[in-house]
């Protein structure tokens, strides 16, 4: 798995480094000393975990985290605790308090391997897209739905659930973005960003918005989805004669 280090302090990325080496399966193919430096450097390398600092010059990890469209793996490496809750709220696979010890570093290793299998299982069912009319079951706590994926106009990240977005509903699922992004046709489903995937049929309108970046509003529900710039212009394409 490809790595990028995170950290504006040298010694800490050349220690977490060291530690590295004892775990060949894991690459670090950058490093980065603060949020705009790594941001250019997920955009090009598409690592699969980052180790990633909280405060740093600037942005901090969690700004960072939200500029990005797709989110890699991610442990966190900080000098402090109080940003644990928030930190697991990103869906962070572990949180590491420097100085890192060794055992830590192989626990939260084993949590990357053991996420990576499952997201690979559930992967693994069938390619094609679901119909528009096909049904599916949706049970959360003690209530059940049958309702036709056409029906739902929003999926969105929670935690390490997906909430969808139907009539007045919306109810958790146990899937990943990732995973229906596999089973969503892209012709009528959009990722507008790295935690919400749109039903292009249920927009009501769309207006401009900060830094080339567009707003969608959707109809019935009247949820607001950002659109960033770079997915902005995918979305314009997509739209265009």
């Amino acid at each position: 798995m490809t790595s990028i280090l995170v950290d504006d302090s040298r010694l800490a990325r050349n220690e977490l480094r060291h530690l590295l080496e004892s775990y060949p399966e894991i690459e670090v193919v950058a490093e980065a000393a603060h949020a705009q430096e790594a941001k250019a450097q997920i955009e090009k390398k598409h690592p699969d975990l980052l180790f990633l600092d909280i405060q740093m010059p600037g942005k901090d990890g969690f700004q960072l985290l939200e500029e990005l469209d797709h989110t890699p793996y991610v442990i966190f490496t900080t000098a402090y605790d109080q940003y644990a809750l928030r930190a697991f709220e990103t869906s962070a696979l572990d949180y590491l308090l420097k100085p890192i010890r060794d055992e830590r570093l192989k626990a939260a290793i084993e949590r990357v391997h053991q996420k990576n299998q499952v997201n690979q299982v559930d992967l693994a069912p069938s390619s094609e897209f679901m119909r528009l009319d096909q049904q599916v079951f949706v049970k959360d706590g003690d209530q059940c739905w049958f309702v036709k994926l056409n029906d739902i106009r929003l999926f969105e990240i929670n935690g390490k659930q997906t909430r969808i977005y139907f009539a007045s509903h919306a109810p958790l699922i146990h899937r990943t973005l990732h995973y229906l992004e596999t089973r969503l046709d892209e012709a009528h489903f959009f990722r507008a960003n790295r935690q919400q995937i749109i039903n292009l049929a249920w927009i009501d309108r769309i207006v401009p918005w900060f830094s080339g970046g567009l707003k969608v509003f959707l109809k019935e529900g009247g949820e607001e989805i950002e659109i960033s710039r770079r997915q902005a212009s995918r979305f314009k394409d997509l739209l265009s004669f």
